[in-house]
């Protein structure tokens, strides 16, 4: 019963949300509605001339009642500018173009160009709430409470108030409030949030999880590895909130442009006004006062203003919404241009995980047993090398390790059923004077070898495994025009060398210090006309990401340094995604230059027409809210692109 009434007390809250936000959406486009059918019926009036009546201050009442739902609003907002200090804004041109209608007699057309901006406006505001969509997806991605383990029992608290290393509980449909590891033995994550991926992610026994996927079966438990503040759900709210204020340079230029032209027109349209009196012989004011309002109409730079950052923004809620973050519209511009891509190996190309490739048995023991001598030694090791080893599936590890002495560098000295073992690699080996087969010299994987009572008793290969799309990365850097691909990786250079070539990748080198590749992407930067973008993971990345033109980081397993610096994060971390970030860059400039180019060539055309007096007020309410209506459902086409 109390279950029900919970039910029904949320199905009425949905129900007033919807009314409150229907109600929020009608009084939004009362205004225009009142104003359009004022509008209408005082144009019918006019034409069929039906009430003597209508004449004088009787039609001026109606036309001004007709236009203050939507001109008080634009002339309020040119005042508060002018009070500012910022005296030219397209909402002084709209005003004063306006008013002077009503000053000549043009009624109609003094309402309806202002009519006609605030339905501009109008699209605009659903536009951008729209490209805003991404983000509001996000926002409700972030958890509100957690069933945190305290005193013997799951209790419901505040996000912020769970501390490192609490258990709690996520019970199905429910958000993973915080970033941790998984306690249970599997569970089904929808992880659209976080890397824009749609599929079910399964994620087994002490794996990473992420605040704000969605558990999809069964309740589960998750240790927090993480505070709210700190975690990956928090840290995309924060990035993406902060890249709308980084304007891309022709945004900049753009506003900085409006600033310039906006004045120019207005002298224009005074010069307009006056200047023909000294060279027209038969020279009316009214005549020429309108041809300058029209001027100023046309002239109004809307269409740039509104459709540029509309076209940027739009952008980088495509690129979120297939899980690609830039970090600010600078860098969908700066993506364009890039035409060297450098790549780390570890984490980006590859898993970051190692695995055992082969065993090599050579002793007198089954592989079972030579396994167990090598995993007891292993177990008193941190290494992720050990950790590979004994992720091995063999038949447990009952045997036991002892006296166990590490050798820096070399490997690991120890007591194994009272057999003296050592584990490590060839210098480990002759330092102790274990003869070596000559063919392990020629192996280019990471190598463990075994020596049991002094002689040698076999290795077992280490390798990371390469991502499932890896080689469709390198594939779609190509076709989208990339000149250059390079791998530079702290790993040795046979193992980076052999992944290149597995790859097709350009140029390789491995055995790389930070600092080392750091001078590598100093040297390409410095060729002529070179942009390079990086693609890295680790902290090790971190200087590299910020010297780079485009810096690119693995947001899922890259480390919080990498995530900081780098100015792109691909949340899915799947290399391929550059390629699409690239793709996304590129049409959103060119949707951007496309508006550039309507908007300046139909107002250039209708502002000799308007000069010349071969437009009127009807014509330049077209080019300049028609060019915006073009421009933003040009933007809109961003949203609704698919990319592959």
């Amino acid at each position: 019963m109390k279950k029900k009434k919970l039910q029904l007390r949320e199905l009425k809250g949905k129900q007033s949300t919807v009314i409150s936000a229907s109600e929020k959406k009608l009084k939004t486009y009362l205004p225009a509605i009142f104003s359009f059918v004022m509008l209408i019926v005082g144009i019918a009036i006019d034409y069929f001339d039906a009430f003597p009546f209508f004449k004088g201050w009787v039609r001026i009442v109606w036309y001004t009642v007709a236009y203050i739902p939507v001109g008080f609003p634009v002339i309020k907002e040119g005042w508060e500018s002018i009070k500012n200090g910022d005296f030219f804004t397209e909402f002084f041109l709209m005003s004063i173009a306006t008013l002077g209608a009503f000053a000549i007699g043009e009624y109609p057309e003094g309402v309806a160009v202002m009519l006609f901006y605030a339905v501009g406006e109008l699209f605009q505001n659903a536009a951008v709430n729209r490209a805003k969509g991404n983000i509001r997806a996000l926002l409700d991605a972030r958890p509100d409470e957690a069933l945190v383990y305290r005193n013997g029992d799951f209790v419901s608290v505040n996000p912020e108030t769970v501390n490192i290393g609490e258990k709690i509980q996520v019970r199905v449909g429910e958000k993973i409030p915080l970033d941790g590891k998984l306690l249970s033995n599997k569970a089904s994550l929808n992880t659209a949030a976080i890397t824009g991926e749609s599929k079910p992610d399964t994620i087994t026994q002490n794996e990473k999880v992420f605040a704000g996927s969605i558990n999809l079966d069964g309740v589960i438990e998750v240790e927090t590895t993480k505070k709210f503040k700190d975690s990956s759900i928090a840290r995309i709210l924060e990035m993406v909130q902060n890249a709308t204020a980084r304007k891309s340079k022709t945004e900049l230029f753009i506003r900085k442009f409006a600033r310039i032209y906006t004045p120019i027109v207005v002298f224009l349209a005074i010069a307009l006004t006056l200047l023909p009196y000294f060279f027209v012989d038969e020279y009316v004011f009214r005549d020429w006062l309108y041809r300058a309002l029209i001027f100023l109409v046309i002239s109004c730079p809307c269409a740039l203003v509104i459709s540029i950052p509309l076209g940027y923004f739009g952008g980088l809620g495509a690129a979120s919404r297939n899980g690609i973050l830039f970090k600010g519209a600078s860098f969908l511009d700066a993506m364009t241009k890039v035409n060297t891509v450098v790549m780390d190996k570890t984490g980006t190309v590859t898993k970051g995980v190692f695995k055992i490739k082969e065993v090599i048995n050579t002793s007198a023991f089954a592989e079972v047993e030579f396994m167990k001598y090598l995993m007891a030694m292993e177990e008193q090791s941190t290494h992720p090398i050990a950790k590979a080893i004994l992720e091995y599936k063999a038949d447990g590890t009952d045997f036991k390790a002892s006296e166990v002495s590490e050798v820096a560098g070399k490997g690991l000295k120890g007591t194994v059923n009272h057999k003296q073992v050592l584990v490590g690699n060839k210098a480990l080996m002759t330092s102790n004077s274990v003869d070596i087969p000559p063919e392990t010299d020629v192996i280019v994987e990471s190598i463990v070898m075994v020596a049991i009572d002094g002689k040698f008793a076999g290795y077992v290969t280490i390798a990371d495994e390469l991502k499932e799309d890896a080689h469709h990365t390198i594939q779609q850097i190509r076709e989208a025009g990339i000149a250059k691909i390079i791998m530079l990786s702290g790993d040795k250079d046979s193992i980076t060398q052999q992944v290149a070539k597995e790859l097709n990748i350009d140029w390789a080198k491995g055995g790389l210090l930070p600092e080392d590749k750091l001078n590598e992407v100093e040297k390409l930067k410095e060729q002529p006309e070179s942009t390079v973008a990086f693609m890295g993971d680790g902290i090790n990345d971190a200087p590299v990401l910020a010297a780079s033109d485009v810096g690119i980081a693995m947001g899922g397993l890259g480390s919080d340094v990498a995530i900081e610096t780098a100015d792109v994060i691909i949340q899915t971390d799947q290399p391929s995604r550059m390629a699409r970030g690239i793709q996304i860059g590129r049409s959103t400039r060119r949707i951007v230059w496309q508006n550039i180019g309507l908007a300046f060539g139909v107002k250039g055309i209708f502002l000799i027409l308007g000069a010349i007096g071969l437009a009127t007020m009807w014509e330049a309410v077209f080019a300049d809210v028609g060019v915006s209506f073009v421009a933003i459902l040009n933007a809109i086409r961003l949203q609704k692109m698919n990319w592959k």
